[in-house]
């Protein structure tokens, strides 16, 4: 029986933050069995708290969102929570100072560190997984998700770029601690020179750079170092799947085949997941 995780000690990183520029402390902390993933505000009066999960998720547009009736909220919580899921971590407290994570280099792989160096410990209740012996599949404006039923994680995902030097992208890989840190948690986050210039427009990714970030230009790559894998989008795309699937408040054990995914279409495949198994909660 698989049993619920929490870290050994405390363990903290700090590092700019993508959208606003300033400097952010984060520091996760162990929890008790059954707390899930708590992010705090400590940077707000009392130290608000948000609970990651679907039922909290506010936006998903260009990162994931989640935030509370207490009106905190954090932005782009998917590479610290896929590192949570993939590291089996099912409790901890994550404090941050502000309303965004570090970016880091742009990827998952200094929170998968984070959990590294605090450890595991091992609690005394089992652990949650969501399980499902029927397909549950979601379709919308060129994205396609089936949910397959499986005893293990395993994410098959394509990604199109159409006729640019791209082309098309595929990987399918079982998530394990392992895997996970081989194969999707160096992968970092991309966007098109378009987009990128709307954020900028709009007063955002003011810690954006070469150096956190994978740009794409007319079918070419703009980066500091290259890329880390020939198909590192689809990896990042798979790793942040990762993530919001764990938006479930469960380790997931299923098959997922992706074409297209985006964070609007694992937020609402998760909420399909959940609604499945009769167990989607209100707004928390």
């Amino acid at each position: 029986m698989e049993m619920q995780n929490t870290i050994a000690g405390e363990v903290s990183f700090s590092g700019i933050a993508l959208h606003t520029g300033v400097r952010v402390h984060m520091t996760m902390k162990p929890a008790p069995a059954n707390t899930g993933i708590v992010f705090r505000r400590t940077d707000m009066k009392g130290s608000p708290s948000v609970r990651a999960h679907v039922a909290c998720v506010i936006d998903t547009r260009r990162a994931t969102t989640i935030a509370s009736l207490s009106k905190a909220y954090v932005v782009l919580v998917e590479h610290v929570m896929a590192s949570l899921h993939a590291a089996q971590v099912d409790n901890v407290f994550v404090e941050m100072d502000s309303a965004e994570p570090p970016i880091g280099d742009g990827s998952a792989l200094p929170f998968f560190n984070m959990i590294k160096q605090a450890g595991l410990k091992q609690l005394d209740e089992p652990a949650k997984i969501w399980s499902c012996d029927r397909i549950v599949s979601y379709e919308n404006n060129g994205t396609t998700m089936v949910v397959l039923p499986s005893d293990k994680f395993k994410i098959t995902c394509t990604v199109e770029f159409g006729d640019s030097a791209l082309g098309t992208q595929f990987l399918s890989l079982e998530v394990t601690p392992e895997s996970f840190e081989r194969e999707l948690a160096s992968s970092r986050t991309f966007a098109s020179y378009s987009d990128l210039a709307q954020l900028f427009a709009a007063g955002l990714a003011k810690g954006g750079s070469l150096d956190n970030a994978v740009i794409l230009h007319e079918g070419a790559i703009i980066s500091s170092e290259g890329l880390r894998f020939p198909n590192e989008l689809v990896r990042h795309k798979m790793m942040d799947m990762v993530g919001d699937m764990y938006l479930s408040g469960k380790r997931i054990h299923a098959h997922i085949v992706a074409v297209r995914p985006g964070h609007p279409s694992n937020v609402e495949t998760v909420r399909k997941m959940l609604a499945a198994t009769g167990e989607l909660p209100a707004g928390l």
